[in-house]
């Protein structure tokens, strides 16, 4: 008798709570999307958390999304260039020489001195 126990995924706590958070979403942002196309991806074939792969297909239905449809779109926005954890704003191009002198104290890229 061959038969696989469930596995517990080592990242399933910080997962659930992201997934509880995507299905209150009525309609995703694209981090959202992006979230739930590598969390699709992370537990397709996993032999274990089985509620959570349910909640991530539930998901997909009440978007009203298929799988090619948010493969579609994740892939459309990272051609677009978005990276996981910055904002638009911060994704401008610049020096990155970031400079402010307020009542005698400079940050000069995030490290500051005081001006005697």
């Amino acid at each position: 008798m061959d038969e696989q126990q469930p596995q517990s995924h080592p990242l399933y706590a910080s997962d659930r709570e992201l997934v509880d958070q995507l299905l209150a979403t009525d309609t995703p942002a694209e981090a959202q999307l992006v979230d739930l196309g590598r969390l699709l991806m992370r537990y397709s074939g996993f032999p274990g958390a089985h509620d959570l792969q349910d909640d991530l297909a539930k998901t997909l239905r009440l978007w009203g999304l298929s799988r090619e449809q948010l493969n579609s779109r994740c892939r459309a926005i990272w051609e677009a260039g978005y990276r996981p954890g910055l904002r638009a704003e911060e994704q401008a191009v610049g020096s990155g020489f970031d400079t402010a002198d307020q009542d005698g104290v400079a940050e000069v890229m995030g490290q500051g001195f005081r001006q005697r």
